[in-house]
């Protein structure tokens, strides 16, 4: 097992500034070499540190921008133009990276779309449910609606 320090967010896992062990093969292919996390050191409770006051200073920043975000996102649902065959059968799926460039075209704000979950995979046309994880203490009901494109 490995011990490591979290710099971003990780779902399932933790949030920037945690310690956690994982296990050594999903530390060295995965959280090391994508930035989302650095090896536990000795310096490394000072780090811990300075994440989490720098991710406290932001929090306080940000919290009535999510709850503002929050309203708007909940307010109507998103339209996601799609390609699909005669039966409403989708070619592929819709992505998390797909609904987060649907709001921002919406002109709601720019989301992550790490922040993004989704119930099931969408495959088809309809509407469908997803959560947005703006904060650890903020989540907005983010309504879908699937169209086939023309």
């Amino acid at each position: 097992m490995s011990k490591l320090i979290l710099t971003t967010e990780v779902t399932g896992l933790g949030s920037a500034g945690d310690g956690v062990e994982v296990k050594n093969g999903y530390a060295r292919n995965y959280l090391i070499p994508q930035g989302f996390a650095v090896a536990w050191t000795r310096g490394g409770e000072k780090q811990v540190e300075s994440i989490k006051a720098a991710r406290a200073a932001r929090e306080l920043a940000t919290l009535e921008e999510a709850q503002a975000l929050k309203a708007k996102l909940e307010e109507a649902p998103i339209r996601l133009a799609v390609k699909a065959g005669r039966e409403g059968r989708l070619f592929g799926s819709v992505k998390t990276a797909d609904i987060a460039a649907a709001v921002a075209a919406a002109g709601l704000g720019d989301i992550d779309k790490r922040a993004i979950e989704l119930g099931s995979p969408i495959k088809g046309v309809g509407r469908y449910d997803a959560t947005v994880r703006l904060r650890e203490d903020v989540v907005a009901a983010l309504e879908l609606d699937v169209v086939a494109a023309r």
